[in-house]
């Protein structure tokens, strides 16, 4: 038998892993309640109201050219090398490792596949959402633009809306919609947005997006946010089929198999003793069923019966009580 010194690493890994699941007491999971609908409501009229100003070439688009001109990596080219590292906190990949290995640690600690589901969700909406946009509008970005004071729309580019800013505003932000209590939600919305306004201020800052795509970027990203309660109960239905798909591929990978049922052996029963007549009236005493039929005399009334033969083994030398010896005793 193993003791507690010299288990293995394996040995330790799965006894941390049969421990009590050290998830809160209650989990907060957000719900779609009227002031988030409002919010959704209000994020969605901002997104189209952004989209329209761009389409009618309005002062959004001269605000646009007028930041491109002003060329911000030149103006501020000491910080050139910091706003490269720092934009990466917007790219798909490295993001989504970073936040899927956190997810995927407290996924094992409190035993639910809901932070990793989740994750999956809002990645999943987020390049729906937001790749349809960038197609269906299709915009040039500032490096690849053709007519001053165009709104660069349909040209067959996918920079609206920006996808580093969506990106950056729904990997952090999960990280506060998944927040187990009220203090650590607060916290950690206020540095996803900022990290998030970093982020998109970085690729104006580079001349890789318009300021306008920044802008609609952080609405892409937020109204993903804002409708992940909506999706809640198919999260929930997803993390109980993949266990439930889990267990039986462990059970088949181990070869057990269901315990066939018990099959009903027959087992003789005596028969039993008679039972007294119910006719013979209500008060009639019946007999006891462990008792044989017939008559029943009193001990005394008995006739004694001697069995016949000893029970003590024959013997040479023994002498039977009834035989009276010849010779007496001294």
């Amino acid at each position: 038998m193993r003791t507690e010194g010299n288990l293995t690493r394996l040995d330790r890994v799965f006894a941390r892993l049969d421990r009590e699941p050290e998830r809160p007491a209650h989990i907060d999971v957000p719900k779609m309640s009227r002031h988030r609908v409002a919010l959704f409501a209000s994020t969605l009229a901002f997104y189209l109201a952004i989209v329209w100003l761009v389409v009618i070439t309005s002062w959004l688009v001269r605000l646009d050219w007028q930041v491109m001109f002003f060329r911000p990596y030149q103006q501020w080219s000491e910080i050139h090398w910091f706003v490269d590292y720092y934009v990466v906190l917007g790219q798909r990949g490295p993001t989504a490792v970073m936040v899927a290995a956190w997810l995927g640690w407290r996924s094992w600690r409190q035993h639910t596949l809901r932070p990793l589901l989740a994750l999956g969700v809002s990645l999943l909406l987020l390049n729906v959402t937001v790749g349809a946009a960038k197609i269906g509008m299709g915009r040039l970005g500032p490096h690849y633009a053709t007519t001053i004071g165009s709104n660069e729309m349909g040209l067959g580019g996918d920079i609206f809306p920006s996808g580093h800013t969506a990106n950056a505003v729904v990997t952090w932000g999960i990280l506060a919609y998944l927040a187990s209590t009220p203090r650590a939600r607060r916290w950690l919305s206020a540095l996803s947005a900022v990290t998030s306004l970093g982020v998109g201020l970085a690729t104006v800052y580079l001349g890789t997006h318009w300021l306008s795509d920044v802008v609609l970027g952080w609405a892409a990203g937020l109204l993903i946010l804002l409708a992940l309660p909506w999706f809640e109960p198919l999260i929930a239905r997803a993390e109980v089929w993949i266990l439930d798909l889990r267990d039986r591929w462990l059970a088949g990978l181990i070869g057990t198999a269901p315990a066939p049922a018990p099959v009903p052996v027959a087992v003789p029963l005596k028969p039993r003793a008679a039972v007294p007549d119910e006719t013979a009236g209500p008060h009639a005493p019946r007999a006891p069923v462990y008792l044989a039929p017939g008559p029943h005399t009193a001990r005394p009334e008995r006739t004694p019966v001697t069995p016949v033969g000893g029970r003590r083994p024959p013997h040479p030398d023994r002498v039977p009580r009834a035989t009276p010896t010849s010779t007496a005793r001294p």
